[in-house]
């Protein structure tokens, strides 16, 4: 993590400088982030359970993946590298929706995010990279959706509010197709 930058973003998410990722946490300013829900065949949720020795949020789940595109990289091409980084495949990603959030986490530290969410499919078992991630499950997502009231501990702050953004689209776009 040490001289990782972010891209440091305005309300419209258009760029406006760099900043170390661990200094804008801690100044809670805004910048681009991505966050990918996978999903396999039977519309299940892939979710990480974060590394125990991650310096915010340890142990907690959390949506398949999510980071930060470096200066110059493409969302989609920030969103297949951290897949493969963390869960160890790559598969198509999609942009579904973005907006921004701001939400303290631990350790002093602020997520202000203009945050894209990005989809893609998957139907095999992960190959985890045991220092970004301790364990994996996929969940069916109504579960999930009472899972993330009845234990809301459990889940990291930002997938909460992510979650909710995305649960409420499908819900709209399922309601729409009606």
């Amino acid at each position: 993590m040490i001289n990782e930058m972010v891209v440091l973003v305005d309300q419209e998410d258009h760029q406006i400088g760099l900043m170390e990722k661990i200094e804008a946490h801690e100044k809670g300013l805004l910048h681009r982030a991505f966050s990918v829900f996978i999903l396999n065949d039977d519309n299940d949720l892939l979710l990480q359970k974060r590394a125990l020795n991650k310096y915010h949020s340890p142990g907690l789940w959390t949506n398949t993946c999510c980071s930060h595109p470096r200066d110059n990289e493409s969302i989609l091409n920030a969103g297949n590298r951290r897949l493969v980084e963390e869960m160890g495949f790559n598969t198509e990603l999609k942009p579904f929706l973005s907006f921004v959030y701001k939400a303290k986490v631990d350790n002093g530290l602020t997520e202000h995010e203009f945050d894209h969410v990005l989809v893609g499919k998957y139907n095999k078992e992960p190959l985890i990279n045991h220092e970004e991630v301790c364990d994996w499950k996929w969940i069916d997502l109504e579960k999930l959706y009472i899972d993330i009231i009845n234990n809301s501990e459990n889940y990291t702050v930002w997938f909460k509010i992510i979650f909710k953004r995305y649960y409420d689209k499908i819900k709209l776009n399922e309601s729409n197709s009606k």
